[in-house]
C-alpha cells in the first residue's frame, strides 16, 4: 500500500501488525510498555525514559502531575486499539513529518524493548506502517467504532447473537482501547485528543449510544449473510 503524502492536520488511520501475523503483545507488560510509549514519544523534544513515573492501578494510567512537563506534540492520537498481533491508530498531523517521526520512536523504542525482554533479533513489525488518508464524512464517522469493535474478535464464545450489553460491557473492560476514554472511564485519558470525536458525537454518553446502534446494525447485516445448508 503506497502511503500517503502526510499533511498538517489531516487525519489518518495507521495500522501495523508482527511480522509473519507473530504477536507483539505477549503479555500484560508489554501492552502496558506500548501504551507507555505512545504518551512518551509523542513529542518533538529527545524523550527520556519515565516509565517509573507511570501510576499504575486498576483505572486509570496516567503520568503523575510532579513529573509532566510540557509536550510539543507530534501528532493528535484521536483513537488506538491494541490487538495481540496488531494495532490500529487515528492519528492527526501536528508538525511536519510528524506522522512519520512518531511511528519511527514507537516502532523502534518498542521493538528494542520487546527483543531484550523476549530474547529475540530482527524486525518485529511487518514492514513500515501502513497510512489511509481519511477525507469522507462516512469513513470519518465509522472509523472509530470498527477500530474500538476490534476486541470483540477475542471475546469468548462470540457470536452475531450476543447480547449487545454483554459485547459493550466487553469493550469497556478491554484495557488496550480508547473505547473506554470515549464513553467516560478513566484508562489512558493522557494519551489521546478527544474532544473533537466527542463533540461531534454529543459527549460520552451519546458515543455509547451510537455505539450500541452500531453493533445493532452490524449485527443485522451478519444475521442477513447468515446461509444454512
Amino acid at each position: 500500500m503506497q502511503k500517503p503524502q502526510f499533511v498538517e492536520n489531516q487525519i489518518y488511520h495507521i495500522f501495523n501488525r508482527g511480522v509473519e501475523k507473530r504477536n507483539i503483545f505477549m503479555d500484560e507488560k508489554d501492552y502496558f510498555r506500548f501504551m507507555h510509549d505512545l504518551y512518551e514519544f509523542n513529542d518533538e523534544d529527545r524523550v527520556y525514559n519515565s516509565s517509573y513515573f507511570l501510576k499504575r492501578g486498576p483505572r486509570p494510567i496516567e503520568v503523575q502531575p510532579q513529573y509532566i512537563k510540557k509536550r510539543k506534540l507530534l501528532v493528535d492520537i484521536l483513537a488506538f486499539v491494541l490487538m495481540p498481533n496488531h494495532f490500529h491508530l487515528i492519528l492527526r498531523q501536528r508538525v511536519e513529518n510528524g506522522i512519520v517521526k512518531f511511528l519511527q520512536k514507537v516502532g523502534t523504542g518498542y521493538s528494542m524493548y520487546f527483543n531484550q525482554k523476549h530474547e529475540r533479533v530482527g524486525s518485529l513489525f511487518q514492514g513500515r506502517f501502513k497510512a489511509v488518508l481519511i477525507l469522507k464524512r462516512a469513513h470519518f464517522i465509522h472509523l472509530p467504532f470498527y477500530i474500538h469493535f476490534n476486541p470483540l474478535k477475542l471475546m469468548p464464545n462470540y457470536q452475531s447473537s450476543t447480547s449487545i450489553e454483554d459485547k459493550i460491557d466487553f469493550l469497556e473492560k478491554y484495557r488496550w482501547s480508547s473505547f473506554p476514554d470515549y464513553i467516560g472511564l478513566k484508562n489512558f485519558p493522557s494519551v489521546t485528543t478527544r474532544d473533537d470525536l466527542l463533540e461531534f458525537f454529543d459527549g460520552a454518553r451519546e458515543y455509547r449510544k451510537e455505539a450500541v446502534r452500531w453493533l445493532k446494525e452490524r449485527d443485522l447485516r451478519l444475521d442477513k449473510n447468515l446461509t444454512f445448508e
